[in-house]
């Protein structure tokens, strides 16, 4: 029984949504391909083994295959899903080579390969654009719901239950904005503009300091006002209001998410947030529970994740296709084919090291070896 609720709980909404984005990334590849006059042999949702498919009339096989972690398209003069030339692709006739990947011009080659990630971008802008106008775009109110005893704010004199609108002379619309004034200015006074019971008040406070070391002995010093925020709003806008948010929004997730991955690779953030399929999983159930509003936002985050990871210049992925592409362009002639090879090992080596290490993070965060450890103890 417990089985069965955890499948319908979690794996269900799971591979509900990584269908969706898989579907959304590949069509990208998919119609681009068919703009630039390339032949899509197949069309698979997952990997393996064939479940259930169909031919449509321009030769496409469109299936559901058996491991539903993924999937591909393989174009006319693909050796198999990960689009390595085939061997055949030197002797094919010129009626072949009209419909083949590999002779098309490098700029549609790349065009074809950057469809992908676009899509995934799209469909992010399009869900959150679907979610602003109707729902509306949620954002952390500035009421402060509780103030620090003794802090600089209670010096200064707010209170729960304020609404900031103004700090410094600038409007602020959300906690996030509050925050990052207040960690840039440390020992600054700063005059805030709060709405309390209907009026407007003034009052100047001085964020405390707070110094430390970053990972590398870096020292550093932000901003302590000693307030909390945690009331949600939900703000509705007209349709094209919707469409220039969402992409102001997508934008900002990318950065926010390249930031991250940033002081990873430096270690100022620790790689214990790094999540993998068994993360998403339990993520994808738990916000399935919770709404579509959830939904749609957890839909539209992973979606711009997994057109930014395919970004990355690593051969396997849609980046190591356009970085092959890049010194195809330099240097007039494609890579050579022991290069290509060469790549083709180290992006999968690193793209399964990835994964790995991803489910490592998963199985410890779900405490599956504490799980263990009492078994055998």
């Amino acid at each position: 029984m417990e089985l069965l609720s955890w499948v319908w709980d979690y794996a269900i909404p799971f591979l509900f949504i990584l269908t969706v984005l898989v579907f959304v990334h590949e069509l990208g590849h998919y119609v681009v391909a068919r703009w630039n006059g390339v032949r899509v042999e197949v069309f698979s949702i997952g990997f393996g083994r064939e479940l259930f498919g169909w031919d449509d009339a321009l030769g496409t096989r469109w299936k559901f295959s058996l491991i539903p972690l993924g999937g591909y398209i393989r174009m006319f003069g693909d050796e198999d899903a990960s689009s390595r030339p085939s061997a055949d692709v030197a002797a094919m006739s010129p009626e072949e080579q009209a419909v083949s990947f590999y002779h098309k011009r490098v700029g549609q080659r790349s065009a074809i390969a950057f469809a992908g990630p676009l899509a995934n971008f799209l469909f992010a802008i399009v869900v959150l654009s679907f979610m602003f106008a109707t729902v509306g775009q949620p954002f952390s109110s500035t009421q402060i719901s509780d103030v620090v005893p003794e802090s600089a704010a209670d010096v200064a004199g707010l209170r729960a239950g304020d609404r900031i609108t103004h700090m410094a002379g600038n409007p602020v619309e959300r906690f996030e904005e509050v925050q990052m004034l207040v960690q840039q200015n440390p020992l600054v006074t700063v005059e805030i503009t709060v709405l309390r019971e209907g009026a407007e008040v003034v009052l100047s406070a001085t964020p405390e300091v707070k110094e430390g070391t970053d990972n590398f002995g870096n020292p550093y010093r932000i901003g302590l006002l000693g307030v909390r925020g945690s009331v949600r709003e939900y703000m509705r806008h007209d349709p094209l209001e919707s469409v220039v948010r969402a992409t102001m929004e997508t934008y900002s997730m990318v950065g926010l998410t390249l930031n991250a991955l940033g002081e990873m690779i430096t270690g100022t953030r620790s790689t214990d947030e790094l999540g993998g399929p068994l993360r998403i999983a339990q993520i994808s159930g738990e916000v399935a529970q919770y709404g579509w509003t959830t939904t749609f936002w957890f839909l539209a985050v992973l979606s711009i994740n997994l057109g930014l990871i395919n970004l990355f210049p690593i051969p396997l992925l849609d980046g190591g296709h356009l970085l092959y592409f890049a010194a195809e362009a330099v240097r007039g002639k494609p890579l050579g084919d022991r290069a290509q090879e060469y790549g083709f090992r180290i992006g999968l080596l690193a793209v399964l090291s990835l994964m790995l290490f991803a489910t490592w993070n998963d199985l410890i965060h779900l405490g599956f070896f504490s799980f263990l450890k009492d078994i055998v103890g």
